[in-house]
């Protein structure tokens, strides 16, 4: 057993020296494989981020209920009580006539205009807080509710957008997955063809070992080796890739999100997400790299 284990070692090592010899071409190889990876990568999180940003929306939905003219303010407080009481609400605020003037008034620029009016033309308004905005089915049973409500002239909610917003981030994670399919693929292809180039550029070294008795499994081993470095390195690269753009993109984000008043900060791969990308890399350059020395020993063999 453990001279099995150094022999791996001593493969590894010889294959880490190959690597060494040829810094450009090896450094050309994992920049192509890490930007390769990266790229799905770098879209996960991007989505992910943005999904978390929804969530946020969704917890902060609300619903207007502009009540009917004559419905006095301790009625309007009594029926505030009664919508607390629902178990889809989170909370309910009052706005009264007056205050939904002098809101208005300074939303809109209007003060000097809506100064000559006789009356106030507007009504007052409970602003519920809803707690289960990503539930379509119990919001629409919740908004019937409260348009049925005694004295409520209208219930008002405009949710629909963040319905498409989630629709969209659906179709984008698909789209995502079938790009990170199709990058996989490339990144086989890449190894593939690289550890074939070198199984070609040894053929005889190969043949010379095979005449005296080399297995096909010690034929195999550093190409084997090899194309795992690769996929592990190249997927280390696309983590730090992921993680340095976000670095770019954290300052900016940070300060648009102060802008509305939300401390929302980007997150990128956490070390089991970044360890899963290296790991995968290492996957696809073993799988890659087994399968083209196995067809390009079988092309020697046949010769």
């Amino acid at each position: 057993m453990i001279n099995y284990l150094l022999r791996h070692a001593q493969v590894l090592l010889a294959t880490f020296g190959q690597m060494a010899r040829a810094p450009l071409a090896t450094l050309l190889t994992l920049t192509v494989i890490g930007i390769t990876l990266a790229l799905p990568s770098g879209l996960y999180v991007m989505l992910d981020n943005l999904e978390r940003i929804s969530a946020g929306w969704d917890r902060g939905a609300q619903a207007s209920l502009f009540l009917k003219r004559n419905v006095t303010e301790a009625g309007a407080q009594k029926l505030a009580q009664q919508i607390r009481a629902m178990s889809a609400v989170g909370g309910v605020d009052y706005i009264s006539r007056d205050a939904a003037l002098a809101e208005f008034k300074k939303l809109s620029g209007f003060g000097t205009a809506l100064n000559t009016l006789d009356s106030n033309p507007l009504p007052a308004v409970l602003v519920v807080r809803l707690s289960a905005a990503d539930n379509p089915a119990a919001v629409e049973s919740l908004m019937k509710t409260l348009a049925g409500l005694p004295g409520v002239d209208l219930a008002q909610l405009d949710i629909e957008w963040l319905r498409r917003l989630a629709a969209l981030l659906q179709l984008a994670e698909r789209a995502v997955v079938m790009l990170a399919a199709l990058l996989s693929l490339a990144v086989l292809l890449i190894i593939g063809n690289t550890i074939r180039l070198a199984v070609v550029n040894r053929q005889t070294e190969i043949e010379i070992i095979q005449l005296v008795g080399g297995t096909p499994g010690f034929v195999r081993r550093p190409f084997l080796y090899s194309g795992l470095l690769q996929g592990l390195l190249g997927g280390l690269l696309a983590w730090l890739l992921v993680e340095a753009s976000l670095l770019l993109l954290s300052g900016p984000a940070r300060e648009l999100a102060g802008l509305y008043g939300s401390g929302f900060a980007l997150t990128g791969l956490g070390a089991e997400q970044g360890l899963a990308l290296a790991m995968a890399g290492a996957l696809l350059g073993w799988v890659g790299s087994r399968l083209a020395v196995g067809w390009q020993l079988r092309q020697i063999a046949l010769r």
